[in-house]
């Protein structure tokens, strides 16, 4: 591990404080690593969800990210207008549309992750690579116990369709 000590930023000792550091230093450099992707880190999600087929409905999307529905739709539609995903029809409710990957959204995306990794390697640089997988590790189990609503996708989705 890097010595902190010898940084010239002070020793950051708030758990607040750190984490605010982390998460500055990585959305700052994720917005430029991401700035191909329409809307960013937001389109990088939206990519991610829609390969994953976590969530195929533009609501559960939103919900999932925690996006207000508007901000989801130009979000989509500038994602759309790049050839990155489309919107087709949902088979289990032909009022709704799914956001579908395509190919060229599937290689950005790959590319995206990428230069994610990279971006997540140099934010978390002072630590060798078992403290950057402990890190990780600890870091997803502290999200997965907060009290988020896990099914919000699900929720979302069998709401009235707004896509």
């Amino acid at each position: 591990m890097a010595d902190v000590e010898t940084r010239d930023t002070p020793a950051v000792e708030d758990l607040g404080q750190a984490l605010n550091a982390l998460l500055l230093t990585y959305l700052g450099r994720a917005r430029e690593a991401l700035a191909d992707v329409p809307g960013g880190p937001r389109g990088f999600q939206v990519l991610q969800l829609s390969q994953e087929q976590a969530c195929t409905n533009q609501a559960g999307m939103a919900a999932a990210l925690r996006l207000d529905r508007t901000v989801m739709t130009y979000l989509v539609d500038d994602l759309e207008k790049a050839g990155l995903i489309e919107r087709q029809p949902d088979p289990a409710d032909r009022r709704a549309r799914r956001v579908v990957i395509t190919a060229a959204g599937a290689k950005a995306l790959r590319s995206a992750q990428v230069a994610i990794r990279d971006v997540e390697r140099e934010t978390v640089g002072a630590l060798d690579d078992a403290e950057a997988a402990q890190l990780r590790a600890l870091l997803t189990k502290a999200a997965h116990g907060l009290d988020h609503d896990t099914s919000a996708c699900d929720a979302a989705a069998s709401s009235q369709p707004t896509c």
